[in-house]
């Protein structure tokens, strides 16, 4: 539930209350100035009085909040919700549904750019991309943030390449004489996606070499490594001693 949708239920709410206790407390009330003049004053009165000035206290209360309420703005009504959103939004909850919707993106931005200048230049990219996904959660340190500076960088990439591939797009509308400003503004832009790939690449072999090193003890065998082969020995050695034990003893001749 949204925050807008969230503040008038909670509106609705504080009226429906400040209405009840009004009506119980009118009733009350009303009660009490009928009966004790009837029946006099005793103890029945006192909570019949009590039970009406606490109706009263608890209607005057809700009747504030809801005032209070009301004179603050409402928040502002949320996007629209695009039609497949929710679904898409429930399928990414799981591990194997966000990969089948994250190809499904790539296969729809390469689309994009198929048949341009930068096609190759764009497998490239999504290949790295790719790459870096895998390493992620093993950059710590210094390397969450490289990781970040790469998201940014991703994203920038993109949206050149795109931007290539639409001003490939409009070369057949450009005439003779704004065509060749085009075509040089268009190989300009090329050329930083291409320089920008190739510096991408770069960051994730370097974050691969991190990782990598990152896996080496400072000295000598990983710790798991050494107990893994203690372990191991250990276990021969219980069995052998096991076997030897049930084995049936050789009588002496």
């Amino acid at each position: 539930m949204d925050e807008r949708a969230r503040y008038f239920r909670r509106l609705r709410r504080l009226r429906g209350a400040a209405r009840r206790w009004s009506v119980i407390g009118g009733g009350l009330s009303a009660a009490t100035a009928v009966l004790t003049p009837y029946a006099g004053i005793g103890i029945a009165d006192a909570a019949w009085a009590a039970s009406a000035g606490a109706s009263v206290a608890l209607a005057w209360w809700r009747w504030s909040d809801h005032r209070q309420l009301a004179a603050t703005p409402a928040p502002p009504a949320p996007p629209p919700v695009v039609p497949g959103q929710r679904l898409v939004a429930a399928v990414e909850r799981f591990p194997a549904g966000r990969q089948v919707i994250e190809q499904v993106r790539r296969q729809r931005n390469r689309y994009a750019v198929r048949g341009s200048a930068v096609a190759q230049a764009w497998d490239r990219l999504d290949r790295a991309s790719t790459t870096l996904a895998g390493l992620t959660g093993r950059l710590t340190g210094p390397g969450e943030q490289a990781a970040l500076e790469a998201a940014v960088a991703e994203q920038w990439l993109r949206d050149l390449g795109q931007r290539v591939a639409s001003v490939e797009r409009a070369f057949p509308l450009t005439s003779a004489d704004g065509r060749t400003a085009l075509e040089r503004s268009h190989e300009g832009l090329a050329d930083q996606f291409t320089e920008g790939v190739t510096a991408y690449e770069r960051l994730v072999a370097a974050a691969a070499s991190y990782v990598a090193e990152d896996g080496h003890p400072v000295t000598g065998q990983h710790p798991a490594l050494t107990g893994l082969i203690d372990a191991a020995d250990r276990l021969r050695g219980l069995a052998e001693g096991l076997s030897e034990l049930k084995r049936p003893s050789t009588p002496a001749v």
